[in-house]
């Protein structure tokens, strides 16, 4: 096994209350930060006439125009599932995608960024173009074969219908397992785009289908009653593929606590699981704790002796840890040489105070023995 290219932000659960105004939906679960007061953008998510341009995001990078106007009051709220003709284009006029009936769900950035952000202002029916900067549509990377780097997309966007999430606990374990899988998948390709915030937000709404449902409906528990241990523990192999991922994009941010947990929830289930030990060595490796990171990645080599990204932090480590030691070594020998020098001082001022006070003593005697001499001389010549 070779380390997986795929190494919290959290996301909100269920539908937008029919209540919320586009503004909120943008802002709350786009994670856009959108300034409803701001005239432009005001201007933006209120209605307008057909073949007028209107400035999504107030910063001219995404823009939409109603072609023909759809039912009054049947724009999709998040996680609806929403049912798309697209044809986008180039700049020159060439054809870069092309989709008869696509069903994406809404708000799970299935689509690029800029058509998530546009068909949320869409009604039932309508026809509208998008024009959407590489910013929000495939950016720097592009999309081979088609769409090259730094590319901006021209859509033409009919939203033939909205459908109501289905509630999961009326899911089958296969349903689940599929849906659950797409939105992995999901996350693993805009990964692999150096966009880990994203793939995060695919993997936690990935989770809600792969994870046991618990409080189950009657109907539900003998949907399961009937499931083999076999799509059961297929079940669980997907869900440990997702935690691996998502530690792997947890990382990539730098959130270690929360991809630490996502590692011990694959190593609870399965203990051998090399990829998670690597991981979970790396984690610790970047919290400073070289040592635990060592043992762990112990583990992981035992298993699999001849993976090289293993030796290799391995190697790593183990003169981290030497330097992490000798370092200590140092600070306990100035910590005893710094005691020994205290009481050389003490010891050499006792020896000086000795000797001054043996001067002394001499120099006491010396001036008694010669006013002796004096006396006698005085009286002798007396």
């Amino acid at each position: 096994m070779t380390a997986e290219t795929f190494e919290d932000k959290e996301m909100a659960d269920g539908p937008v209350d029919s209540g919320t105004t586009q503004a909120d939906f943008i802002k709350e679960e786009l994670n856009f930060d959108v300034d409803p007061t701001d005239p432009m953008t005001k201007a933006a998510l209120n209605d307008h006439q057909p073949e007028e341009w209107i400035d999504i995001l107030g910063n001219g990078q995404l823009r939409k125009k109603v072609i023909k106007k759809g039912k009054t009051g049947t724009r999709p709220n998040r996680a609806d599932i929403c049912t798309l003709k697209i044809i986008g284009k180039l700049k020159d006029g060439t054809i870069a995608e092309e989709h008869e009936d696509l069903k994406v769900q809404l708000g799970d950035i299935e689509v690029i960024q800029g058509l998530d952000l546009a068909i949320a202002l869409m009604d039932v029916d309508e026809v509208a173009e998008i024009e959407v900067y590489p910013r929000f549509a495939y950016g720097q990377l592009g999309k081979e074969p088609d769409i090259p780097p730094d590319a901006t997309i021209f859509y033409t966007v009919e939203l033939k219908s909205v459908e109501l999430e289905e509630e999961l606990e009326t899911l089958s374990i296969s349903q689940r397992k599929e849906i659950g899988n797409k939105k992995r998948e999901r996350g693993n390709w805009w990964f692999t785009r150096n966009e880990p915030t994203l793939a995060m937000q695919c993997y936690r709404r990935a989770l809600e289908f792969l994870l046991p449902i618990e409080n189950r409906t009657s109907h539900q528990n003998d949907a399961e009653e009937s499931t083999t241990d076999a799509e059961l523990q297929a079940l669980l192999e997907d869900r440990m593929k997702l935690y691996n991922n998502l530690a792997a994009a947890q990382m990539k941010t730098q959130a270690y606590d929360a991809a630490l947990r996502s590692v011990e929830s694959v190593l609870r289930c399965q203990p051998h699981n090399v990829k998670a030990l690597f991981r979970k060595g790396k984690i610790l490796h970047n919290k400073g704790e070289h040592e635990s990171a060592y043992q762990v990645l112990l583990q992981a080599a035992k298993l699999e002796p001849e993976t090289k990204a293993i030796q290799m932090e391995l190697a790593i480590l183990k003169e981290k840890n030497a330097k992490d030691a000798q370092h200590e070594k140092n600070l306990y020998r100035k910590m005893l040489g710094t005691h020994k020098s205290n009481n050389d001082s003490k010891s050499t001022k006792k020896e000086n105070k000795s000797k001054t006070t043996s001067k002394l003593t001499w120099s006491i005697i010396g001036g008694a023995s010669a006013a002796l001499v004096g006396l006698l001389l005085y009286r002798f010549v007396s």
